[in-house]
């Protein structure tokens, strides 16, 4: 039991590096989400168990730094991954595997619709987060940090991920423009091992943007539509 206490302290080190100790908490939490990248890149469907371990282990790490909205934001990644989980392995098993799914575009007025949509939410969570420790102090017992950067990534994560669901291109500006404010905000928290892998997540979303991109102009029959999928 001590063991594993230990294990999901962010004060147990793993090994220090160039002078920054890095807990087993964010080296193995880094490990596995970056490991849900690579494994989703490659259409795998082992993306997912992997990733609701990365999730979990990353959701604790967040709330142990006062990242409040970044750790309730994992357990919304947990609930998509389930049902993503559930979604992937129905379409093995109706041996649809092999297709790959329609891509497309949202209007101009729909694009202009979420901005406000985003905007409005995150100025309210920001608001809530700098205040959550004096409404909540038995459960948020530290003042949020940068309420503002942190509520703002957190709502356009929540888009993005609904936007990816629903096959938009759109999904990947909104994690592209995350991603740069992630590796910003995660260095500042003195956590450079997940400043690194946002990096990563980064290369992986331009990556993303310009295949999905591409993919758009393939015929509409090479492709399963969001009906059949």
């Amino acid at each position: 039991m001590e063991l594993l206490q230990a294990f999901f302290s962010v004060e147990t080190t793993a090994f220090t590096l160039l002078g920054y100790e890095i807990s087993w908490l964010e080296l193995v939490g880094t490990i596995f989400n970056l490991a849900c990248v690579i494994l989703i890149a490659r259409r795998n469907i082992w993306t997912w168990p992997v990733g609701i371990v990365g999730v979990i282990l990353f959701g604790i790490l967040f709330y142990q730094i006062n990242l409040y909205a970044d750790a309730l934001e994992q357990i919304y990644y947990l609930i998509t991954s389930i049902i993503g989980w559930y979604m992937w392995a129905s379409l093995k098993n109706r041996g649809k595997d092999d297709k790959k799914v329609a891509i497309t575009t949202n209007t101009l007025r729909a694009n202009l619709i979420w901005i406000g949509v985003i905007a409005a939410i995150s100025a309210l969570t920001a608001y809530a987060l700098a205040r959550v420790h004096t409404w909540l102090p038995a459960i948020f017992p530290e003042p949020a940090d940068l309420p503002a950067l942190d509520a703002a990534t957190t709502i356009m994560s929540f888009a993005a991920q609904f936007l990816m669901m629903r096959r938009r291109l759109e999904s990947w500006v909104l994690w592209i423009v995350v991603d740069i404010i992630a590796i910003g905000l995660y260095w500042y928290k003195d956590v450079p091992f997940v400043a690194l892998l946002y990096l990563i997540f980064l290369i992986n979303a331009v990556y993303g943007f310009v295949a999905w991109h591409k993919a758009m102009q393939q015929p509409e029959d090479e492709a399963l539509t969001e009906e059949q999928a």
